[in-house]
């Protein structure tokens, strides 16, 4: 066995960092709990803050932070403090209150959405209101068919979720490509095609001189069979459809 000489391991113990510790009652202690009691009183008033959110006490607030830490956080996470209590309840009062509060929070919260889409369509109507979505040909969607007559433009199939569609959408526009643009999904909802339109950036007088359409999908996409993913540009050809 090979025995280190006397001044490399003492090297190897000069060499290994000292933890620092502060002593009880040195500057350094008063000052690591000062910023421990900042800290802890900094969480305590946010927790204030959200209890009241809710309507609910301190304890209460406590309370449900400690179900969500056991089974009922495992079983419902990401439940909210009136759902959490009132399934929690601990006696008939405790859920008839703790329901009473989820209505009126309810309540509150579907007031604000409705004044809010009201006033997105204002801001439509006023910024776009020549920027309408429209059927093919002026119509309802046709009923599912073996073909779907096409218009001999190109088709672009989007939905909300995919990122690929407006990057492409855009690209189209770009270059100068006249489409017809079906929103798959949209359940006829003009105010979501017409958000979707905004995003994706397309050119209201592009709309306005028809070199663009906006069109709910109707279930076109299911008709036409093609599959795969999208977004998907296709056209008619000879009566069949094709991606281009």
């Amino acid at each position: 066995m090979r025995i280190r000489p006397l001044h490399s391991l003492l090297t190897l113990l000069l060499a290994v960092p000292t933890l620092s510790w502060a002593a009880p009652g040195t500057p350094a202690a008063a000052s690591a709990e000062r910023d421990s009691q900042q800290r802890n009183t900094q969480v305590q008033s946010l927790d204030d803050l959200k209890a009241q959110e809710w309507g609910l006490s301190n304890q209460e607030y406590q309370r449900y932070q400690t179900l969500m830490q056991g089974s009922r956080g495992v079983y419902s996470p990401g439940l909210d403090p009136l759902t959490a209590l009132g399934i929690e309840a601990q006696s008939d009062a405790e859920r008839r209150r703790y329901a009473e509060l989820q209505v009126r929070a309810e309540a509150q919260r579907v007031q604000k959405e409705l004044a809010y889409e009201q006033a997105y369509r204002d801001a439509w109507n006023r910024l776009y209101p020549n920027l309408q979505p429209v059927q093919a040909g002026g119509q309802a969607a046709p009923q599912v068919s073996p073909a779907v007559r096409g218009s001999g433009r190109l088709a672009v199939f989007v939905s909300d979720s995919c990122a690929a569609c407006t990057e492409r959408v855009q690209a189209l526009q770009s270059a100068g490509q006249d489409f017809d643009l079906y929103l798959i999904g949209s359940q006829n909802d003009d105010a979501r095609i017409r958000r979707w339109a905004v995003l994706a950036g397309i050119d209201p007088a592009k709309v306005r001189a028809r070199q663009i359409t906006l069109n709910h999908d109707g279930g076109r996409w299911v008709q036409l069979g093609l599959g795969g993913e999208l977004p998907a540009l296709v056209r008619e050809v000879n009566g069949q459809w094709l991606r281009q």
